[in-house]
């Protein structure tokens, strides 16, 4: 496995684990969904004979409340598929400065393209809330960003992971982005 050496400056911090997949307990639906998102990164490469699609990547939402198993979703298909994992730091990466949010964005989708990552954006539904009307220059600008973030994110050819508390809090641009949604619900008793 290649792996790029990380800039100190970028912001994003490897996830890794010590639980395995027999750990991480969804719900039967949610299980079958995070099983067919593993399967379709160890077999990528022979799920088509397509070359365009062997080099695409795979955009994912997991959503639900907090300490529903989807940042172990993401960490442990990192660890059965041998790839590293890298939590993005959402507040280092969005800039109050015109231009510097697609600038960090461009640094880490750059560094990520050539190793192979899994890219994990926690809280996601806090930057990609739903897109105001162009009120004011910086509704204009976090408009440019989201548009920004699509793009990378569709062009990425690696697999990028969004976690979310709440789905609807996300803008309906991304619904269409997303080759897969899985909900994470609070385990039950049984």
């Amino acid at each position: 496995m290649k792996t790029t050496p990380l800039n100190p400056n970028l912001p994003l911090k490897e996830m890794t684990t010590e639980l395995d997949w027999s750990d991480l307990v969804p719900d039967d639906v949610a299980a079958g969904q995070v099983e067919d998102i593993r399967t379709w990164i160890e077999r990528q490469d022979q799920l088509t004979d397509d070359q365009k699609l062997k080099k695409s990547g795979r955009c994912i939402l997991f959503h639900g409340p907090r300490g529903t198993g989807k940042k172990l979703a993401a960490a442990l298909l990192g660890k059965v598929t041998g790839r590293p994992v890298y939590r993005i730091d959402l507040s280092a990466v969005v800039s109050k400065y015109i231009g510097e949010t697609e600038k960090n964005l461009r640094l880490v989708f750059d560094a990520a393209a050539n190793g192979n990552w899994i890219l994990f954006f926690e809280e996601a539904d806090a930057l990609f809330d739903k897109r105001s009307e162009d009120e004011t220059a910086r509704d204009r600008e976090a408009n440019q960003q989201r548009a920004y973030f699509l793009q990378r994110m569709e062009d990425f050819p690696g697999i990028v992971i969004l976690a979310a508390n709440l789905e609807s809090n996300m803008d309906d641009t991304f619904a269409g982005r997303f080759q897969s949604v899985t909900q994470f619900r609070l385990p039950t008793a049984k």
